[in-house]
């Protein structure tokens, strides 16, 4: 069975840390970085306690979360809330946690360029590029295929991403051009996208304030909900790390589900 030190090294490669936001915690965050074996792994975006248990029920010997649990400094650890039920849960059954977080966002070949794909842009890239790490930054952009309406953009999205339904600030009906990418919550990066010279950009939330700014600049932003604009790529996750690390048994979680659904009217 392959070591616990050989799986990081392996996630690292995938998604190197020093792509990460300054303000993210990400790595091994839970657990002895030693030759430990590990068998199973399971992989999430969310670390709740459902998923908890269920990696208890496999007997993983490591999570790897999209979201990182710790992500601020706790002082204390009881079962009184969901962070301590959750790292109580793993660190009792012997199981690590490691997140690539925004590291994963911005690899080449993470979360962001995956979406790029499924939208079918073209010449893709960062639209802030990393300084050393080739094809690798923040954010993507990239041109819609021939005359592609947003609204073409939108159908495209939710049938890939199988959701219900999205939100959009603009007009559907309009060219998508260039289209700026950031998995997540995007608004932080609605400056640089339109920057960039995008007149879409696709995300997975954003805040009022940023929405009446983007509608003001004239950029159409599909929404597409934070779950659903990430958790596919823990899926991919599994694949490359399996692949990465012969002998491991890597699955994304069975039991993670978005907290938020779309009501129908009655």
């Amino acid at each position: 069975m392959p070591s616990i030190d050989t799986i990081t090294a392996a996630l690292r490669a995938i998604a190197p840390l020093e792509l990460a936001a300054d303000w993210d915690s990400v790595g091994l965050l839970v657990g002895q970085s030693s030759n430990r074996p590990i068998e199973r792994v399971v992989t999430c975006l969310t670390l709740s306690p459902d998923v908890a248990t269920e990696a208890v029920e496999r007997k993983a010997g490591l999570v790897v979360t999209h979201h990182p649990l710790p992500f601020r400094p706790i002082g204390r650890l009881t079962d009184e809330s969901m962070t301590g039920q959750v790292l109580l849960t793993l660190m009792s059954a012997g199981i690590a946690v490691y997140s690539p977080h925004t590291a994963w966002d911005s690899a080449a070949g993470g979360i962001n360029d995956q979406l790029a794909q499924l939208c079918g842009l073209q010449g893709v890239r960062p639209i802030k590029p990393h300084p050393e790490l080739h094809l690798a930054g923040v954010g993507r952009m990239g041109h819609a295929a021939g005359r592609m309406s947003v609204g073409t953009l939108i159908q495209r999205l939710v049938t890939g991403l199988e959701i219900d339904a999205c939100q959009l600030v603009g007009e559907a009906s309009v060219e998508a051009g260039l289209v700026g990418i950031v998995c997540g919550s995007g608004g932080d990066l609605l400056n640089d996208v339109r920057a960039a010279g995008c007149t879409t950009m696709v995300t997975g939330e954003l805040r009022l304030h940023a929405a009446v700014e983007a509608r003001a600049a004239g950029i159409a932003v599909v929404i597409v909900g934070h779950h659903a604009s990430e958790r596919f790529a823990m899926d991919t996750l599994a694949k490359r790390l399996a692949e990465a690390v012969p002998g491991l048994d890597v699955r994304p979680s069975s039991v993670e589900t978005d907290p938020l659904s779309w009501i129908p009217p009655s």
